[in-house]
């Protein structure tokens, strides 16, 4: 078991608690850990519902008769007494309760200041930026590890990344392309971050420029994670659209905090689209939901049509799978690597959450505090984990 970082946490009744944990992913989480949570693992299921808590306990008796006996925790985003007491009874917190922005921060701070572990599944820059700006000194002082983009967003991508780069030399400038495939859906809960993300346009530009004032320069070293253009990449046999999601910019951070990246590196983050007509009107279709999004109306509708709790069903995520496929330079080397999975929105983000958390809890991990990324925090031990877990990445082959 890791050191912590605080002196009280090892006394705490539980490793882990996962909040939002009645939620479609939230339950997708509570499942896998029911199924792969050690014996010894202390966690508990913590929500605002007690009749909900209680179903969904029923519900993970039947995979787990251990869960039998899983403690409830009663806890509101709204509350913020709620939110410290369950920082406090806990050495991981993960949380599936979003759009973040909206109910994400009273957590972070609570987490902060008690010095514990937390973990979730954002994918807006916003939040991002505004929790590293709002809690990032204080969760240092405490020791806590806040690790965001524990899911889909961003770890294929940035754990993808780290695991190139460990296949190139040391040294030297880095230059690494991502290249994202998958035939997956959206949920409710997705879609309204989403929404949310594009309707705050301005919000997020504020906050990623308040953002660099407080963030320390990088000295003697570059990391950088440019917009590429669209193209066709002969690398994978595709269109290269680029994809200006939170992930790049995950890259970044890990690259900026790491050495092992090299002094100058590189990253750009593409959708992969194997025919012309896809690759035309995919940005044809981002830019209009962009424009609705605008209008809160508009984005109202759209949120009420894929209401948040809602999801794909088990045997649509069963047929789902994603790809990224990665092409890294350096030092006269190039090596192509790929990270693989199923269902990344669903099963995969919970998957990958839950062995977040327990990589958090029960992992050997280097002595890292503050906002943080995957790679920073937790780099070879969950990649290890996910890899034993069915989500695999490998060398595919080097010139």
């Amino acid at each position: 078991m890791n050191s912590q970082n605080g002196t009280d946490r090892a006394q705490r009744p539980y490793d882990i608690v996962l909040f939002g944990a009645t939620g479609f992913v939230g339950t997708l989480t509570a499942e896998y850990l029911a199924r792969h949570a050690p014996a010894d693992c202390r966690w508990a299921v913590a929500g605002r519902n007690r009749q909900k808590l209680e179903h969904l306990r029923e519900q993970l008796a039947v995979i787990n008769p251990a869960c039998t006996a899983l403690p409830l925790i009663e806890a509101d985003a709204a509350d913020a007494e709620s939110l410290r007491e369950l920082a406090a009874s806990a050495r991981v917190v993960a949380t599936t309760v979003g759009p973040y922005v909206w109910y994400g921060e009273a957590l972070v701070a609570a987490c902060a200041e008690a010095g514990t572990d937390y973990a979730d599944l954002t994918g807006e820059p916003e939040f991002v930026d505004l929790m590293y700006v709002r809690h990032d000194a204080r969760a240092r002082e405490t020791g806590a590890r806040i690790v965001h983009a524990c899911g889909f967003d961003s770890v294929p991508h940035d754990l993808g990344v780290y695991f190139t780069v460990q296949q190139l030399p040391e040294h030297v400038p880095l230059s690494i392309d991502g290249f994202v495939r998958t035939n997956a859906l959206f949920s409710g809960g997705t879609m309204a971050s989403a929404l949310t993300a594009m309707g705050r346009g301005r919000e997020s530009l504020a906050a990623a420029r308040e953002r660099r004032l407080h963030e320390p320069r990088l000295v003697g070293r570059r990391a950088r994670a440019p917009l590429g253009g669209p193209r066709f990449s002969r690398e994978t046999g595709a269109w290269a659209l680029p994809l200006p999601t939170i992930d790049p910019q995950i890259v970044a951070r890990s690259a900026r905090a790491l050495e092992r990246y090299g002094p100058d590196f590189r990253y750009r983050h593409y959708a992969a689209v194997k025919s012309l007509p896809m690759a035309l009107g995919g940005p044809a279709a981002v830019g209009v939901g962009f424009g609705l999004a605008q209008i809160p109306a508009a984005r109202r509708w759209l949120m009420e049509r894929y209401a948040p709790g809602d999801g794909p069903s088990a045997k649509r995520r069963a047929r789902s799978w994603f790809s990224v496929r990665f092409v890294g330079e350096g030092g006269r080397r190039r090596v192509f690597t790929e990270v693989k999975g199923g269902d990344p929105g669903y099963d995969e983000t919970a998957k990958i959450l839950a062995e977040s958390a327990l990589c958090l809890a029960h992992d050997s991990l280097p002595k890292t505090s503050g906002q943080v990324t995957t790679a920073v925090a937790m780099g070879d031990a969950l990649l290890t984990r996910l890899d034993a877990a069915g989500i695999t990445f490998r060398v595919a082959h080097q010139q």
